[in-house]
């Protein structure tokens, strides 16, 4: 009751605030909180207000700050507002370059750190602008005696907002998962494989995060265990001739979704990995976004996750002994077929490689969502959120465990929210 009482306060003050400004930050504070689905009428009339006020020559004046430009080009990019990226051409000098006097404003260029996280392919102002904040936030860190202003700048600089998981609220599907799992009977038949029903509906309750989808998070989530389970079978148990005849067993069920897949995709790889034969890296990561795909030629707002998915997979599965695949063995990474490809290339210049492809395949992944699509909204969201999600599902420690899985399940399961 306490909690309606002050989302009633915040409806109130989004509505008479002429003040753009104090609406964008507050928009900006309800997001982070995951609490924003409670206004989103209000929130869209702001941000169209916003947006017809950037088309009608907002922010050309010269006058507004960085602070300003940035949170605002940041929020509507984010909702789906093509804003130009000239927006950032007046804090430039006459050879091009950021305003060396914008280092002094942390908060400034922390929003536009964030910013620039949501460029597109050929938008250089915006890589001149992450290589800008990020080299002088750095530098402007080693410098506070402040603690808590340089926690909060180091987490902007690991985890920009653009590419992070927002608190989700749908905990209650946890308890219906556990029970599905639990009655199912798979754990105790198949020893050899990973039992992690929670870690499994981690995905569906990060990726479909409007509080309408409670049932579709829970039957999400079934699929997604029993995908688990087959990997096991197929990248640490089963022997090759088993495998073969495993896939055998499931192309007689005559799925139309089976037919679809390309015939070198059901037991190439396991054939490749067995006889130590990597194929090139470009074939590889082919056939691994097939896996995840199933169709050629499928929309980007697709694709783009599942590049995502594999490329960080394979960039942690590269870290032997680190990654949940190495259980009883190594399956092998695009990492390897890079470095055999080209010879003589290290582990670390394999892995920027790798970054970098990560890096570009965001930039597609964001046109994409700007774009005229055929998906709905919550849809094109999904699709963000499962980029969002891939760091937190593989970046793996020496022990084999997830601390940044492990930190975002106890901050949303164990600790409330003050308002």
């Amino acid at each position: 009751m306490e909690h309606m009482k002050k989302f009633k306060q915040i409806r109130n003050i989004m509505g008479r605030t002429e003040d753009s400004l104090e609406s964008l930050i507050m928009i900006n504070a309800l997001q982070r909180l995951g609490i924003d689905y409670h206004f989103y009428e209000e929130i869209r009339a702001v941000l169209s207000r916003q947006y017809e006020n950037v088309c009608a020559g907002g922010f050309t004046s010269g006058d507004d700050s960085l602070y300003d430009v940035a949170l605002s080009f940041r929020l509507l990019r984010q909702d789906g507002y093509n804003v130009p990226a000239d927006v950032f051409k007046n804090f430039k000098d006459k050879e091009g370059k950021f305003i060396l006097p914008l280092s002094k404003d942390i908060a400034g260029m922390m929003v536009l750190y964030e910013a620039s996280h949501l460029a597109v392919e050929g938008e250089n102002i915006l890589d001149e602008a992450n290589d800008f904040a990020r080299q002088h936030l750095n530098a402007s860190m080693m410098r506070l005696f402040d603690q808590d202003l340089a926690r909060i700048l180091g987490n902007t600089l690991d985890n920009p907002y653009h590419k992070s998981l927002a608190r989700t609220i749908g905990s209650n599907g946890i308890v219906c998962h556990g029970r599905w799992w639990r009655d199912l009977g798979l754990a105790q038949e198949l020893k050899f494989a990973r039992d992690q029903p929670l870690k499994w509906y981690m995905w569906p309750m990060v990726t479909l995060t409007d509080p309408r989808f409670s049932e579709q998070r829970v039957e999400h989530t079934k699929p997604i265990s029993l995908i688990y389970i087959i990997d096991d079978i197929f990248d640490v148990y089963g022997r090759l001739v088993e495998l073969v005849l495993f896939t055998e067993a499931i192309n007689r069920w005559e799925l139309a979704a089976v037919d679809q897949l390309p015939n070198y995709m059901k037991i190439l790889e396991a054939k490749r990995f067995a006889s130590d034969n990597l194929p090139k890296a470009e074939e590889y990561l082919k056939n691994a976004v097939e896996s995840v795909d199933l169709v050629d030629d499928i929309p980007g707002l697709i694709s783009f996750p599942a590049t995502i998915l594999r490329l960080w997979d394979d960039l942690e599965s590269a870290k032997v002994g680190d990654s949940d695949e190495n259980q009883k063995g190594y399956d092998g990474s695009y990492v390897d077929c890079y470095m055999k490809e080209h010879g003589g290339c290290s582990v670390e210049s394999a892995r920027e490689h790798v970054e970098g492809m990560i890096s570009d395949t965001w930039k597609r992944l964001n046109k994409e969502s700007l774009s005229p699509n055929p998906f709905s909204p919550s849809f094109t969201k999904g699709s963000l959120n499962v980029a969002r999600v891939v760091p937190v599902m593989y970046s793996y420690d020496h022990d084999q465990n997830l601390p940044l899985l492990e930190e975002y399940i106890t901050s949303l399961l164990h600790e409330s929210i003050a308002l």
